[in-house]
């Protein structure tokens, strides 16, 4: 399985991803409940969004998005879709899946990789919910491109159509209730968080105190780290590091490098 996972990540290029994601804008991601249970993310997304400080913004922009639509951002719609497909290719490709199987003794199957994928989404949601109107845009792409490729996987693994529609569906209300209680966690003590990592990363199927310990400063530092990367960069690139799972003086926060980009956010 973690074979596949590397296999499927290496054939599928970030330049490979944006022509995935251009006919991804244009379509629904998933069938029926899960049509709905993503629409109900996104308004998750949205109630969220309103406990930020309010983006100042005039009354025509206010009308067109009470109506459904986007008003103008402060970067192309364009370079923000990018840097999503960006951030979510880094999500997949820069995580050690075996790493965290091995460590946390997690059954080595798309759902297992998919419970570590949602966990590092999860993170990069929390970061771009701090950028505001742009962020948020950002936000809904990164959860499209996520949906699009568990939907990929499953294909390529050969899993029946059916089969893979029901653990859609099952994936889908995982994301919906994680969502909740990582947010909780985050904003609460560890006792909180290794709650929430327990019920929703482990499935409440983890015996060993040390695995939970374990998660909980990972969260904390990665989080930490996200904060200190540019939210500028992040909008125009999409570029982000992940700390190792196991490293020495996990206190210390790495400056992270600025990312280079042109005129076309490419």
């Amino acid at each position: 399985m973690a074979a596949l996972v590397r296999a499927v990540s290496c054939r599928t290029g970030v330049t490979q991803w944006i022509a995935v994601c251009s006919g991804l804008l244009q379509t629904a991601v998933v069938q029926g409940q899960c049509r709905r249970m993503l629409h109900g993310i996104f308004q998750h997304l949205s109630a969220k969004d309103s406990l930020q400080t309010e983006e100042k913004v005039g009354p025509f922009t206010r009308i067109i998005e009470a109506m459904g639509f986007t008003g103008p951002l402060k970067y192309s719609r364009w370079k923000i879709k990018v840097a999503a497909l960006r951030m979510y290719t880094c999500c997949v490709e820069k995580t050690d899946y075996e790493e965290f199987f091995n460590r946390c003794q997690m059954p080595d199957t798309l759902n297992s990789w998919f419970l570590v994928a949602q966990l590092h989404v999860w993170m990069c949601l929390v970061r771009m919910k701090q950028e505001g109107r742009a962020g948020k845009y950002m936000c809904r792409y990164i959860v499209h491109c996520m949906w699009e490729d568990v939907q990929q996987r499953g294909k390529v693994m050969g899993i029946n159509s059916v089969v893979l529609k029901e653990d859609l569906r099952r994936m889908v209300e995982n994301f919906y209730a994680a969502l909740f209680g990582y947010d909780e966690g985050i904003l609460s003590d560890d006792h909180v968080l290794a709650a929430a990592l327990w019920r929703n990363l482990f499935n409440r199927n983890c015996e060993d105190p040390r695995h939970l310990e374990l998660l909980v400063e990972y969260v904390r530092k990665q989080v930490q780290h996200l904060d200190a990367l540019s939210g500028e960069d992040l909008l125009l690139t999409g570029e982000v590091s992940w700390r190792p799972l196991v490293e020495y003086n996990a206190r210390s926060i790495l400056k992270p490098l600025s990312p280079v980009y042109n005129d076309e956010g490419l």
